[in-house]
């Protein structure tokens, strides 16, 4: 049984195992091919960020984040980003850790959730977030360098909490 949890420093390995194999496609995220471990996981567990895991009998098969969009006077309105291992993908973990991300921004106090860059070739990602109540608020043109598409647009997606 799939449960989510908060992220603790063991995990760092598990997460690493996610993310190598999630950023060699080049078709998600905006971070470069063979990004270093070390550099990767800083980014993903810096220190304003809510870290969770999701796991099956102790094998991590995805990990989500939140943190503030903005500081300050923005800081009400949260940003998150979520990968799936690839061996686990359609098996549901994204829709649970974004359904689990909804109630957790909403226990910390935010009011929204914005993905500030969503590469529009990622349509399960679209959907998905669509189907969670994100709105597609603006397009970003040619945002994106995808690897086998070239220049891609990215979305911006809002939803209120």
């Amino acid at each position: 049984m799939v449960t989510i949890r908060k992220a603790v420093d063991a995990d760092r390995p598990g997460v690493w195992q996610i993310i190598e194999p999630v950023l060699a496609g080049g078709d998600t995220y905006v971070f470069e091919p063979g990004s270093s471990e070390q550099e990767m996981l800083d980014y993903w567990f810096s220190p304003e960020k809510h870290v969770h895991v999701a796991e099956d009998g102790g094998a991590i098969l995805g990990t989500y984040w939140l943190k503030p969009n903005q500081p300050g006077l923005g800081d009400h309105v949260c940003n998150a980003a979520y990968m799936v291992s690839p061996a686990a993908q359609g098996r549901g973990i994204g829709r649970l850790m974004a359904e689990h991300s909804l109630d957790e921004a909403r226990r910390l106090g935010f009011t929204a959730m914005q993905f500030n860059f969503v590469v529009a070739s990622n349509t399960a990602a679209v959907c998905l977030w669509q189907s969670i109540g994100m709105e597609i608020i603006g397009t970003i043109p040619d945002a994106f360098r995808h690897l086998q598409l070239g220049p891609t647009d990215a979305y911006i997606m809002h939803r209120k909490l």
